[in-house]
């Protein structure tokens, strides 16, 4: 293990012991508890410096150390590198140290230049005057941080007023918003502002564990409500819940949130307002003075970082904006419907039995089988009413649907209009039309069997004998009585029987 070196006030009392008091190297070591080589070593080099002890009583111990240890460089005219301009680089996607260096090599071809090590340890000597948060190198359009502050701003009704704040990683491009309260709703209605405030999607949206977006703060897998996953899928994002007690995983929106409270909120404090629209539209020239602001250690401002950086980057906005969903489990019962919010909505009978995701907005009903749409109504308020597509029926159901008195009358017209009057007359016989449809269906079927011709006639005779039903009909043309001579018009005279008695009996 290598002996640690003096510290330079050990080497300072050796060199005044020397110089100034005139002991010996004997003394001097026995004195300070050291060797003679070390007092050796130092006098020499305090003698190779030309140092005498006016020189180092007035020496700081930086610039003792400076004469007494660092050797001495030969002059060189390096061209200096603009490191901010180069921490702002590194920020994009596929940027490295050594492209950089490479660049900046060709742009001073004809001057001195640092070589790829000293370029790379002046670049994190500078890094490392940043502030913490600033030395994270963050992609452009990769990540969207999001948060609440935690004051609020009072209201003239008694509620309070809660502040919103996205801040995009590569160029602490700010947004902030007010919001009534701090619910599923207004997260999801605050990012989707935030993300058109920005003109663009990120690729990641890392909120804080709240309990109304992340249903699972695992700290290894994290899992999103279904209203949260549905919003991720509408913009093509995802979400990325920073660790539990970890704020060093969102710092940009610790940050950001910090700076909100101090340039916003607090000139803000003295104002009265009685909504929290008219926070917003307080906020709104103060969040651009504050996005315009410049940097204090790197050059430009958010505005133009995100310009730069941050916009080129970000993917486009989906054509609509997100409309707010929740969702619930359903199961399709025997009548193909499935109920939701005490409204039954048809969905492919094929699907009877099955366990569903009901997909509920403002305006619209979707029905998911396996992440697919296999239906969409609009949303009906209408307790224990049904919405049915014809679609979703099966054939029988649909075809029984689809009769009406309308549609067999027409058909019997296009056999006869014999038949078309016996239909007409099935279907005033009963209360309600649909307890003759069968009747019906049954009479026009008989044109199948017997074909066109024969039902017409057969409807002309029991139109005659004033029975027209079903039975009827086909009684006549299973007899063939249709095909008989047509009995002659005239009155009808009741011929002579031996047992009719004759009205004289009832004298």
């Amino acid at each position: 293990m290598p002996v640690p070196r003096i510290n330079m006030r050990k080497i300072k009392d050796v060199l005044r012991l020397k110089l100034d008091a005139k002991l010996s190297h004997q003394q001097i070591a026995a004195a300070l508890g050291i060797s003679k080589g070390v007092v050796t070593k130092y006098v020499g080099l305090a003698a190779a410096a030309g140092l005498d002890w006016s020189v180092v009583q007035d020496a700081d111990e930086a610039a003792l150390e400076r004469r007494l240890l660092v050797a001495p460089e030969r002059p060189r005219d390096h061209v200096q590198p603009d490191y901010g301009r180069l921490h702002q680089e590194l920020r994009r996607k596929g940027m490295t140290l050594m492209l950089l260096w490479e660049e900046y090599r060709a742009d001073h071809a004809d001057a001195h230049t640092y070589a790829y090590s000293q370029f790379c340890e002046n670049y994190r000597r500078f890094a490392r005057q940043l502030k913490r948060s600033m030395r994270q190198v963050h992609r452009a359009g990769e990540k969207l941080f999001i948060d609440y502050a935690g004051p609020t701003i009072g209201l003239s009704d008694g509620s309070r007023a809660h502040i919103f704040v996205a801040a995009l990683g590569a160029s602490s491009y700010t947004y902030a918003c007010a919001t009534p309260r701090e619910t599923m709703a207004d997260w999801i209605e605050s990012t989707a502002r935030a993300l058109n405030f920005f003109g663009g999607v990120p690729q990641l949206i890392v909120p804080d564990n709240p309990k109304a977006m992340i249903a699972d703060a695992n700290r290894y897998e994290p899992r999103s409500n279904d209203t949260v996953l549905d919003f991720a899928r509408h913009y093509g994002t995802s979400i990325l819940p920073a660790r539990p007690r970890h704020p060093q995983d969102k710092a940009k929106a610790e940050s950001a949130v910090q700076i909100v409270e101090r340039w916003i909120m607090a000139r803000l404090r003295h104002q009265q307002f009685a909504s929290v629209h008219e926070v917003n539209a307080a906020m709104a020239p103060l969040l651009a003075r504050l996005n315009d602001k410049p940097f204090q250690k790197l050059p430009g401002s958010r505005a133009s970082a995100f310009a730069e950086l941050d916009a080129p980057a970000l993917l486009p906005l989906p054509l609509q904006r997100y409309e707010m969903a929740h969702f619930k489990t359903v199961r399709v019962h025997i009548d193909y419907h499935v109920e939701v919010e005490r409204h039954r909505y048809s969905v492919p009978h094929a699907l009877v039995g099955q366990v569903l995701e009901a997909r509920i907005t403002a305006a619209v009903v979707e029905i998911l089988h396996r992440g697919q749409r296999v239906a969409s109504h609009a949303r009906n308020p209408r307790q224990g009413g049904f919405t049915t597509f014809a679609a979703h029926m099966p054939a029988a159901h649909r075809a029984h649907m689809e009769w009406t008195p309308q549609r067999l009358i027409h058909w019997g017209q296009s056999i006869g209009p014999a038949t078309a009057e016996a239909v007409t007359r099935l279907m005033a016989e009963n209360k309600h039309p649909e307890h003759g449809y069968r009747a019906c269906l049954g009479l026009l079927s008989l044109a199948k069997r017997y074909g066109k011709p024969r039902l017409e006639s057969a409807c002309t005779l029991a139109l005659q004998l004033g029975a027209c039903r079903y039975r009827h009909v086909r009684d006549i043309l299973a007899n063939h009585r249709d095909q008989g001579k047509p009995a002659a018009a005239g009155d009808w005279v009741s011929p002579d029987h031996a047992h009719v008695r004759g009205p004289d009996y009832y004298q």
